[in-house]
């Protein structure tokens, strides 16, 4: 089993508090990591019918049974039970800790927020990392192409399974799992169609109006088709960076995906060597290192700080780092062979903030082998592993 980065930042979590909650996508590892981490406290899972008929009908029974530490999985299907779990940990003789797993955002943290605020951290607990996929397999065993292509859901890495194939069962299960449980979709086809035309989207400002009518929907069934996307996980929105310097800037987000394998899957790319001549090639590869740095925040138990910046002249930064007193910026490349001018837009970018950063920013590209250049450090795509 490859190791996940976030195991340390749970352990420490569960000592100082008497809840930890993990949400994510489905099939990201959570169940797994909490049984690995805590392999001595009782488990439920909540998709079991008959555990889940127990906790709905009678909750304090449920939980009196429990007489040690436990893992709740799938949470959100028994939302109430969270209001008997706070009584249990504010009680001053409770000693039993509870590690709560959800895959539904918006259900999970409605029933958390309400009832265990202040009593539990929550985690975030997206697909591999590069890092993670790293510790298991060497870098140059791995191709960029390999990796875009894979994605990093886990059963595909543990499990070595065709990537198309498993990513058509993960998008039927999606669909018919969670989407359906949140929106109401009377057509799947149009959300079929929807979700395939926003991952042709990816790394663009966002336009809901256009998404809608090009999938043959309102702009409002849009925004919330969209929503649920960004609820389970699926894609995140990029906000930008509204420092302005004197000049007009776009407020616009724009739209990637956490994984690249079910990108790629929405795109119809069915092979990893397509991705050496498809048009979207360089979009792609851009959303796998803007999901790669926002999975490492998340990953540390940090809340990303992450932006883009564009002004109405075409002058863009693709990726800004937030250091409260700092902005780094960073650009992004899918190319070999490193030119100067990608630093242009880094150049613009720095002529116009007070308080440089050292480095200046940082080129991820393709390139053979990191090096620094004019004091930006210029940077293979590995190096997203470090």
């Amino acid at each position: 089993m490859i190791q996940r980065s976030l195991k340390t930042v749970v352990e420490r979590a569960l000592q100082q508090y008497p809840v930890v909650t993990l949400t994510g996508p489905r099939q990201s590892g959570k169940t797994t990591l909490a049984r690995s981490m805590f392999p001595n406290f009782e488990y439920y899972s909540l998709e079991d019918p008959d555990v889940r008929q127990r906790a709905q009908t009678d909750p304090r029974a449920f939980l009196d049974q429990v007489k040690t530490s436990v893992i709740l999985d799938e949470i959100q299907r028994t939302p109430d039970l969270t209001s008997y779990i706070q009584g249990i940990v504010d009680s001053p003789d409770n000693h039993r800790k509870f590690v709560l797993t959800g895959s539904r955002q918006l259900l999970l943290m409605e029933a958390v927020s309400q009832s265990l605020a202040g009593r539990t951290r929550v985690f975030e607990l997206l697909p591999f990392s590069l890092s993670e996929i790293f510790n298991q397999i060497k870098s140059e065993n791995l191709t960029i192409h390999d990796v875009l292509f894979r994605g990093g859901y886990p059963r595909i890495w543990d499990k070595s399974l065709s990537p198309t194939e498993w990513h058509k069962e993960y998008f039927r299960l999606y669909v018919e799992r969670d989407i359906r449980s949140i929106v109401k979709i009377m057509d799947l086809d149009k959300f079929e169609l929807f979700m395939r035309l926003s991952a042709g989207r990816i790394g663009q400002l966002l336009n809901l109006n256009s998404l809608g009518n090009e999938a043959g929907v309102t702009q409002p069934t849009a925004e919330s088709w969209l929503s649920a996307m960004k609820t389970t996980f699926i894609a995140f929105t990029l906000q930008p960076h509204f420092i302005n310097f004197n000049k007009r800037i776009v407020k616009t987000p724009k739209l990637y995906f956490y994984d690249t394998g079910l990108l790629c899957y929405l795109l119809g790319i069915i092979e990893a060597k397509q991705l050496e001549v498809h048009p979207l090639r360089g979009l792609i590869f851009e959303n796998f290192v803007v999901a790669e740095l926002i999975k490492r925040e998340h990953h540390l138990g940090r809340e990303p700080r992450y932006y883009f910046w564009r002004d109405q002249k075409g002058h863009e930064v693709d990726l800004l780092r937030d250091d409260s007193t700092t902005l780094y910026p960073i650009e992004i490349k899918m190319a070999q062979t490193f030119q100067p001018s990608f630093i242009d837009h880094l150049n613009h970018f720095n002529s116009l903030q007070k308080n440089k950063v050292t480095p200046l920013g940082s080129v991820y590209c393709c390139v053979d082998k990191s090096f620094d250049y004019q004091g930006y450090k210029i940077q293979n795509w590995t190096d997203l592993a470090l």
